[in-house]
């Protein structure tokens, strides 16, 4: 993977910004996108005086197409042929049962858990397409194989992320690249701190009891699945903690 192009998206936190940090670490220069330009600058300098790589950043929301369109149209030289699109910007909020939810809290999961990816994909994807290389990487979730109390319209978003992955495999199936959905069960990352409101409190006693996954253990699996020879093709990973079954399913000890 070493002087690759990694794209990846919500680079600033938890997953993305374990993809960044393995990345970099293999020699693969890193565009790095996220909202928060003090946290994409600060990341970028860490990278680069740690790894000796290139970090392009890149500060938009993938929910807004005009910013992502005039992003990606900045792209110049060597930064235009990426390699690997890691669309891994997502988050969801609450646990209110589906006919209680807040409608503007659902478009904002919607727009960016699907929108977002889509626009993402169909804007570098025919560059990859037009190289003959390539490997989109969406990150999905153990949410989107079936639905659990409270979290309906999320578990819809990641649905959606599987039936695009699966789709997108199909429309590319004449071309060498690949494309992954990454499925991760539960892990520890400023994701559940959104999903409860920025309530921190209620966030660390969802994981209390279990030893969950890290953003990088998910980072490890995505650059295996990003290194694999180009032959193989990790169509779909599922990852959880040991003491996770299913996404409604796990043991939690209790303190004595």
């Amino acid at each position: 993977m070493k002087n690759r192009i990694i794209f990846i998206t919500g680079s600033t936190s938890g997953i993305g910004e374990g993809c960044a940090r393995k990345f970099a670490s293999k020699g693969s220069d890193i565009i790095l996108n996220g909202r928060n330009e003090e946290k994409v600058l600060q990341l970028k300098s860490e990278l680069e005086k740690k790894y000796g790589i290139e970090v392009l950043p890149l500060v938009f929301d993938v929910r807004d197409r005009n910013a992502v369109i005039e992003a990606l149209s900045s792209l110049k030289g060597k930064w235009k042929a990426i390699d690997v699109l890691i669309n891994n910007a997502g988050l969801v909020f609450g646990v209110d049962k589906e006919f209680q939810g807040d409608l503007d809290e659902w478009d904002v999961m919607i727009d960016t858990n699907i929108r977002g990816l889509l626009s993402m994909t169909r804007l570098v994807t025919p560059g990859m397409v037009e190289r003959g290389r390539g490997h989109i990487i969406n990150i999905g979730s153990i949410a989107g194989d079936a639905a659990y109390p409270g979290g309906s319209v999320y578990c819809a978003t990641k649905a959606a992320v599987k039936a695009l992955s699966d789709g997108l495999r199909i429309d590319l199936v004449d071309t060498p690249l690949r494309v992954t959905n990454i499925k991760p069960g539960m892990v520890e990352t400023n994701f559940s701190v959104v999903r409860f409101r920025g309530d921190k409190v209620k966030a660390d006693n969802f994981y209390k009891g279990i030893k969950p996954l890290t953003g990088d253990d998910v980072a490890e699996t995505i650059y295996f699945a990003a290194s694999a020879p180009a032959h193989i093709q990790l169509a779909e990973i599922l990852i959880m903690p040991t003491n996770q079954a299913t996404g409604t399913i796990s043991y939690k000890k209790t303190e004595a």
